[in-house]
């Protein structure tokens, strides 16, 4: 559980409320925050992608309605919600282009008819690039002007902020740095998106399976084979506890995976010179919690720093996120107050 889940009481909330959304393929989650982005209370509903998106965008608006109600506030007390949707988004329409995991949703007015049902204007952004400003506006890039944050799950995620500007891009494709090219050659491996040599081949949880199973297959000797015969499944969870248990193949692989981020790291640096990059997601090796993590973490650093400009890597800080599965609704819930405050014409007061 993040610390986001230490709920800040409403005698003590600074108005005006903002409301965050984050569309997952399985479960939306929902916050209520206040003007400094402290979480009031939360809450959470089934997606049912099946059901359609008109289906969806009902129950998230009376979802948003009743969470309000429930902490004692009107909702002319919330001056704007945020909707964070995984995909490429045309962010100006409101629609998810193409999206391979909601079927029959692309080009519905997703964030217009979410906006109906909750009785809120309603402000649109990937998923991605809503955790990175959650972190950039009260997690661990608080302190930066710039920052890029990597999610590792299944696949690479990234969402980069500059300033107040979150990296969109023209055609809703700004960003999707899980697509930086790192390999070239006639061997890359492919990617989920169907090319080869991206970073999401190489560092993503599914890459780190892949490349175990081939270990395996091969005859290399692990333990993971062993407990593979026992009946644990082959996850990037079970290669960190082998890791961390002395297996010098998921050790390796733990390893490897730090390098191929920092090359994908490197290119991000040269492109934008951000003050610090995040990493976040499923798969951080335990994280600041646990050596290998920290271990891990460590020797990313150490591959971008022989690969990058002295002063950049003197300056660079890289880091784990701390807001956890909490981000990407704090993150839509800071760009609400972005819009609105942009809305007013009036700049939006740091915390």
């Amino acid at each position: 559980m993040s610390q986001t889940r230490q709920f800040q009481s409403l005698a003590d909330a600074r108005p005006p409320y903002f409301v965050g959304i984050d569309l997952g393929g399985t479960t939306v989650k929902l916050g209520v925050l206040d003007e400094t982005g402290r979480p009031l209370c939360w809450n959470s509903l089934a997606t049912h992608v099946e059901r359609g998106p008109e289906d969806a965008a009902c129950r998230m608006g009376e979802a948003v309605r009743e969470t309000v109600a429930g902490l004692g506030i009107s909702l002319s007390a919330v001056a704007r919600a945020g909707l964070g949707s995984p995909g490429i988004l045309d962010v100006r329409n409101g629609v998810m282009v193409n999206p391979t995991n909601f079927p029959g949703w692309g080009g519905f007015p997703l964030r217009d008819r979410v906006s109906h049902h909750c009785g809120l204007p309603v402000a649109f952004v990937n998923d991605a690039n809503a955790a990175a400003y959650g972190e950039f506006w009260v997690g661990s890039g608080r302190s930066f002007q710039s920052l890029i944050l990597l999610t590792l799950g299944t696949g690479v995620g990234c969402g980069i902020i500059i300033g107040d500007v979150i990296v969109e891009g023209e055609n809703g494709h700004g960003a999707e740095c899980g697509h930086v090219l790192i390999d070239s050659s006639d061997t890359a491996r492919l990617c989920s998106c169907g090319m080869t040599g991206h970073l999401e081949a190489y560092a993503s949880a599914m890459a780190v399976i892949k490349r175990a199973r081939e270990a395996i297959d091969s005859g290399q000797p692990t333990s993971l084979t062993r407990r593979i015969a026992e009946g644990a499944e082959l996850t990037p969870r079970l290669v960190a506890e082998e890791a961390q248990s002395g297996d010098a193949l998921s050790t390796k692989i733990v390893f490897e995976t730090a390098r191929y981020l920092a090359l994908g790291i490197v290119s991000l640096l040269h492109t934008i010179d951000p003050a610090g990059v995040l990493l976040g997601g499923a798969m951080t090796f335990g994280a600041r919690e646990s050596e290998l993590g920290r271990r891990f973490l460590a020797r990313i650093f150490e591959e971008v720093k022989c690969r990058t400009f002295p002063t950049l890597a003197a300056k660079l800080q890289i880091d784990f996120a701390t807001l956890g599965p909490d981000a990407g609704y704090i993150g839509a819930a800071g760009i609400a107050r972005l819009e609105h405050y942009k809305s007013l014409r009036k700049p939006a007061v740091w915390p």
